[in-house]
């Protein structure tokens, strides 16, 4: 659900003291880059009443959200929230790029998944998949392409620019010191992220470094906001709408990247698996049923490569 680009893996801390900003990327790069492929191991958990989960399909297209998408024409900004690992929500967003695109109600994509200043724009419906990657400054490492490719082709060959969205890596650094992020929210919503942060990091990361953490989680939301609002303002014609394709917990509107949007009119629709009904409680405008993602155990996963990693 939250992510950075990775670095070298990092050891863990040890009992010595508390640790600088940098080191504390350098360790927590890692982790986040590996809990992007679970979506987050636990889904941080809001006391806002989750709205009803269609269930007439499991597919990526279906006739309720094709009618939802026609009742949303002109809503300046749509936010689809995935998790990242789950191939159903990447093709639901393919399809859903494409039919925004065929209708011409599409400005813009902007993705979690590239930094912000990547951009296709200026680039000719039939650029090759390498210049597309080097405009958008992808990072296989954090994102495999292949996973992204359907989504980022689909709007790059219907000529509607793919706009990258995330902090960029020399800014997270400032960010971790930056005060400011911590009255954002209200309090229940700050203490979400540094909830988010622990159980997101599988209890491994020293409980030091959960608000310096939770302080990049709410810049690269407000650098997403941003960049969406950039491309309503300069992009966006009557009838169309903005695309944000984000993990779940960056699309939520009570901690996410709606709380900085300001005024800007927008929608939410989140993809789920049915098994995950009961655990996802916090408000969506739309939620996509979709087959789950293959079981696995990334905190298992994270603590065999800390034991690796230790001296």
């Amino acid at each position: 659900m939250w992510t950075f680009p990775p670095q070298a893996p990092a050891r863990p801390p040890g009992p010595s003291g508390p640790m600088s900003k940098a080191g504390a990327l350098a360790i927590a790069a890692p982790l986040l880059a590996l809990m992007a492929l679970a979506g987050c191991a636990r889904q941080a958990q809001a006391p806002a009443a989750r709205a009803a989960a269609p269930a007439d399909s499991s597919t990526t297209s279906t006739p309720g959200w094709d009618l939802r998408l026609q009742q949303w024409a002109g809503t300046p900004v749509i936010l689809l929230g995935e998790q990242h690992d789950a191939a159903a929500h990447q093709q639901w967003q393919a399809a859903t790029v494409a039919a925004l695109a065929r209708s011409e109600r599409l400005a813009a994509v902007v993705l979690e998944m590239a930094p912000a200043g990547g951009s296709t724009q200026g680039l000719a419906r039939d650029a090759g998949e390498a210049q597309i990657r080097q405009a958008l400054r992808w990072q296989e490492k954090a994102w495999p392409w292949q996973r992204y490719r359907e989504v980022v082709m689909a709007a790059v060959q219907a000529a509607v620019p793919v706009l990258g969205g995330n902090l960029p890596r020399e800014r997270m650094q400032a960010a971790m010191g930056d005060a400011r992020f911590d009255t954002h929210l209200p309090a229940a919503g700050w203490q979400l992220q540094r909830e988010a942060i622990r159980d997101g990091h599988c209890d491994l990361l020293p409980e030091a470094q959960w608000t310096p953490m939770a302080r990049i989680q709410l810049a690269r939301d407000k650098s997403m906001a941003q960049t969406v609002q950039a491309a309503a303002a300069q992009l966006r014609r009557e009838g169309q709408s903005v695309l944000l394709i984000s993990g779940r917990g960056h699309s939520r509107a009570d901690i996410g990247v709606p709380t900085w949007l300001g005024r800007t009119p927008y929608k939410v629709a989140v993809a789920h698996a049915p098994a995950e009904k009961n655990a996802l409680e916090f408000k969506a405008n739309w939620w996509q049923p979709l087959p789950a993602a293959p079981g696995e155990d990334h905190c298992a996963r994270l603590r065999a490569q800390w034991r690796q990693d230790r001296p």
